[in-house]
């Protein structure tokens, strides 16, 4: 399972401490990595959730990378 592109980076499903369905946002730009988690909440994965998250997180350090990406 891979996490779904964001208009803005990929998204992630997860829940919060309550047990609530949630999703961290992340996104690589102008050379950083940027995690967006539900506000002000814990974001809780299961271990099947983990592989998404760290496909996003390959794929946003790769963009980072990018100089010039493509629009």
């Amino acid at each position: 399972m891979r996490s779904t592109q964001a208009r803005r980076g990929y998204r992630v499903p997860c829940r919060d401490i309550g047990g609530r369905k949630r999703e961290v946002i992340v996104f690589g730009e102008a050379g950083r990595v940027v995690l967006t988690a539900p506000p002000g909440e814990t974001a809780v994965f299961a271990p099947l959730e983990v592989g998404p998250l760290r496909a996003a997180l390959r794929d946003a350090a790769i963009e980072a990378a990018d100089p010039e990406p493509e629009r």
